[in-house]
């Protein structure tokens, strides 16, 4: 029998096997011991069973791990039917987390993962051998096309490899949806026709729901290379519509905006690695965006080194490009190479846009960065050749990186 199987973290609990029993007959068949010998018998394959309970040591509270298989007979192979089932009426009752999610394989396949993933946009791209740069716009609402197509070629001009949108620059008078393809698309190819490299433009999917995929599809005739999702405002379903949809066909990249109200606590909800990890990853994002553990809207390290591996471990679904981002500049470079390797994206917004030479003296300066780590080299080495990197250390400072 097929099962799929959660792992849980419940707090206060001086009976967690108790406890246990209760969930994996409460969210399948109800109840158990009370039902005649033949009802027993004709729905033992929709009986919930307890895998593992485990007892957490801790100071204050009573804390276990509990491990709980539910029979995917119960639900249809949709993620929305799958979290109702063994998270749905549980996230209301008491102090519990969900942490992971265990599938079997035959379940997975059921699930597209990303349409490109890293290898395929390294591809499209023609970089191999390093991590990918990013930026993002600034200071874009209430200004024209104008000024955000010169953003974007400036940022372009500094050898970032993608440029996203603002999560919250929606549709508006000032700069439409569309034309900002088809004027971004334009200022890109006059780069890459002046300086050799690809940069490649995210942009902002949004709107009412109903209208999301045919939204996509003029995204992809209009030749869009990716697409920003805000996907936790939406839902994950929603992201596997998209990506499941072949008239689109384009990466798509996932915004952590609303997620935090899923996973900031230590006591409810769902975990960082579950969520911004592997369903994610499972549902069709190629990226994954995602507060890096050493700037402003930081994360415990172990927490985002476990949301990276959810996105690269091998796997039957194509790896997804984790996107460690916010406060970061050219000084953590080396500190985002080391914790994150090179199959990362590094996301930058005021350590690019805040370069004393502008975007493009920002992008050169994580560029610079890059390409003296891979060498072996500290930033200050490297500095003393690189006016760009010079000028962002004295701006930023230089974190020490210990092995």
């Amino acid at each position: 029998m097929t099962e799929v199987i959660a792992t849980y973290l419940i707090h206060d609990e001086k009976y967690p096997e108790k406890k246990a029993e209760e969930i994996a007959l409460g969210l399948t068949v109800g109840s158990w011991t009370n039902l005649p010998e033949l009802e027993q018998s004709q729905l033992l394959k929709h009986k919930g069973r307890v895998v593992q309970v485990e007892g957490v040591p801790a100071k204050q509270d009573d804390k276990a791990l509990i491990q709980i298989a539910y029979p995917t007979v119960n639900f249809s192979t949709d993620l929305p039917a799958i979290l109702t089932t063994v998270f749905g009426k549980l996230s209301l009752d008491g102090k519990i987390k969900l942490l992971d999610l265990q599938f079997a394989d035959s379940l997975k396949r059921q699930f597209p993962g990303p349409r490109f993933g890293i290898e395929a946009l390294r591809n499209k791209l023609g970089v191999h051998d390093r991590p990918l740069l990013m930026s993002i716009f600034k200071g874009v609402l209430g200004k024209d096309l104008i000024f955000l197509t010169e953003q974007l070629k400036q940022q372009a001009l500094g050898g970032v490899d993608f440029v996203k949108d603002d999560e919250i620059l929606f549709e508006n008078e000032l700069t439409p949806f569309e034309r900002r393809i088809i004027d971004g698309r334009k200022v890109l190819e006059e780069v890459y026709e002046q300086t050799g490299h690809r940069t490649l433009y995210a942009v902002n999917l949004s709107g009412r729901t109903s209208q999301l995929k045919d939204k996509a599809r003029r995204a992809a005739e209009l030749g869009a290379d990716l697409l920003l999702f805000n996907v936790f405002a939406y839902g994950l379903d929603v992201l596997q519509e998209l990506r499941e949809d072949d008239e689109i066909a384009l990466p798509l990249m996932a915004h952590p905006a609303v997620s935090g109200a899923f996973t900031s606590s230590n006591h409810y909800g769902i975990s960082h690695s579950l969520l911004l990890g592997k369903l994610l990853r499972y549902a069709g994002a190629d990226l994954s965006l995602f507060p890096s553990p050493y700037g402003t809207v930081a994360l415990e390290k172990l927490i985002t080194l476990s949301i990276a591996n959810e996105l690269t471990t091998e796997d039957l679904l194509n790896r997804a490009f984790p996107v460690p981002s916010a406060g970061i500049h050219p000084g953590m470079v080396p500190l985002l190479m080391r914790d994150f390797g090179i199959d990362s994206v590094i996301n930058a917004g005021g350590g690019i846009h805040g370069h004393p030479d502008g975007a493009r003296g920002g992008g050169l300066a994580f560029r610079q960065a890059i390409d003296v780590t891979l060498q072996g080299k500290s930033l200050a080495e490297g500095a003393e050749n690189h006016p760009e990197l010079m000028k962002a250390l004295q701006l930023w400072g230089n974190p020490e990186v210990r092995a």
